[in-house]
């Protein structure tokens, strides 16, 4: 996603620095009329670019907060069904332990 996000980035600046050379290139206006028509295109595209990092910005911490939420509850699930298995593997050890209690009371016999 950083990947696409980077290079949609680099197209609009892109096109923004073409689009305003052509404009200069071919404009029919005078040069103070033309600086004003860059300077407004430059404003509306830093707005522009603004707009989407702060839209970019809210969608990667609106997904990152639901990916930790997510995290979480996995990693809870995790150590709830470990702690369960390690509860049996403890219960199954003791009762080997007193079979071998009971084995060894018997060979003392």
């Amino acid at each position: 996603m950083s990947d696409n996000t980077g290079t949609t980035f680099l197209a609009l600046l892109t096109g923004a620095a073409i689009g305003i050379g052509v404009g200069i290139l071919y404009a029919p206006d005078k040069g103070e009329k033309t600086r004003k028509k860059i300077k407004k295109k430059a404003m509306d595209t830093t707005q522009d670019v603004t707009d989407r990092i702060s839209h970019l910005s809210a969608e990667l911490s609106k997904t990152a907060d639901a990916k930790k939420v997510d995290f979480e509850k996995r990693l809870e699930k995790t150590i709830s069904s470990m702690s369960y298995k390690a509860d049996d593997i403890i219960v199954t050890l003791e009762k080997k332990l007193e079979e071998l209690r009971q084995k060894n009371a018997q060979l003392q016999k």
